[in-house]
């Protein structure tokens, strides 16, 4: 059962959105290009700043933006390469219709024209659109309000139906809104980092290197990784408990009874912010809770995991930072909602250092959420079942249908 906090009460600002990506002229521009450019990367979630070098109107360097506050002026082994992979070589720089070369117009006319007859034959609904997780937000307003607006289907979906549905679903029972109540800086904040499901020296690697700094100035920040594998992640880990695949929601379930069994929740929070929480408690209890018992459904030593529930309990600024391995699971959205109660029952969020991260596979997942990237969203974080929404929506738009 999910805990979450009270209407009443807002929640913390979303993660700031790095910012949007500069222009690369394409070859059919005659302005002569600048000899400097800023862009965000295109790969991971991290979306670090680059400033690109050009040479003869084409990408010849580039180097972490050092000013970015996502990367500040790192860039892995992908973003460092980047230019090299910026050329017209192999792209479609004219637009083709049945595999032959068009004019705009052309273009343009025929897939509108294709579009209405999919949809005078088969219905409003039966056309959709599936956006990537790097386009601008700007592209993916645009894109929503196309489709929604006035073609007239709510099927636009982004990667977020892919790799975040679980998390947004989370954040949105607990907190009632898709907002991420942290940001990068908090890792560098916290007393305690967990990273549960995620592999960040591999996939989020300029996040991994600033995390293992931030370690080696604060020799008190402790790490913990849970995983079913040994990752390169656990190069900083003081604590691995390599748990049995499919077990994270039992762990942090164990965890929130075992808080409140020793004393360990913040009542005062509870009662100022939140709601749910003794049913919560309960369903939590539903099952065995002994160290034990939740150690021989993990698979793991029961004084490792006593030890990360002892860490976890005592410290305040802790960030669980969250990834596919738990979002991608038939559960994903139970086990993200099992990691905020923890952090809601121990008052470990709304500050500096502190709160449930759930980390993104692409750069501008959610800017395009932001924006109404999923099939259930209208713009700006409405659904379609909220009051007004699609009034209010439509009239903004000017759009033809709601």
């Amino acid at each position: 059962m999910p805990l979450s906090r009270s209407a009443s009460q807002p929640t913390s600002p979303a993660t700031p959105r790095a910012a949007g990506a500069g222009d690369v002229m394409d070859e059919g521009t005659t302005t002569c290009p600048p000899s400097k450019g800023t862009t965000t990367c295109p790969y991971c979630g991290v979306g670090c700043g680059v400033d690109i070098t050009f040479s003869d109107g084409k990408p010849s360097a580039v180097a972490g933006t050092r000013s970015h506050p996502a990367n500040g002026g790192r860039l892995c082994v992908k973003g460092s390469a980047l230019h090299e992979t910026l050329g017209h070589e192999g792209r479609l720089l004219y637009p083709q219709v049945d595999g032959q070369r068009v004019d705009w117009d052309c273009a343009l006319d025929t897939l509108a024209e294709r579009l209405a007859a999919t949809q005078r034959e088969h219905g409003q609904q039966s056309v959709a659109a599936y956006l990537s997780g790097q386009l601008l937000t700007e592209d993916y307003y645009v894109a929503n309000k196309l489709f929604k607006g006035f073609l007239g289907t709510p099927h636009v979906d982004t990667n977020s139906r892919l790799c975040m549905a679980s998390a947004v679903s989370a954040y949105k029972r607990a907190f009632g809104a898709d907002a991420v109540p942290c940001c990068y800086a908090d890792l560098e904040c916290a007393e305690l980092v967990v990273l549960v499901g995620a592999n960040p020296a591999w996939n989020h690697p300029v996040l991994y290197q600033r995390l293992k700094a931030a370690k080696q100035r604060n020799p008190l920040l402790r790490v913990v990784v849970i995983d079913p594998r040994v990752t390169d992640s656990c190069e900083i880990a003081d604590l691995y408990l390599g748990i049995a695949p499919g077990s994270d929601a039992r762990l942090f379930t164990g965890l929130l009874a075992w808080m409140a069994a020793n004393g360990r929740v913040d009542r005062p929070y509870l009662e100022r912010h939140t709601q749910g929480f003794e049913q919560t408690l309960s369903a939590a209890r539903e099952d065995d809770v002994s160290l034990a018992a939740i150690a021989a459904d993990c698979d793991i030593d029961p004084e490792r995991l006593e030890t990360f529930y002892y860490w976890f309990a005592n410290q305040l600024h802790v960030v669980t930072l969250y990834s596919q391995g738990i979002n991608q699971s038939s559960s994903g959205s139970d086990k993200c909602q099992a990691i905020i109660n923890c952090h809601l029952a121990g008052g470990k969020l709304g500050l500096p250092g502190a709160g449930p991260f759930s980390i993104t596979g692409q750069p501008n997942a959610m800017g395009g959420r932001e924006v109404g990237g999923l099939a259930n969203q209208l713009a700006a974080h409405m659904d379609y079942d909220s009051p007004g929404a699609i009034d209010r929506v439509t009239r903004f738009w000017r759009a033809r249908r709601g």
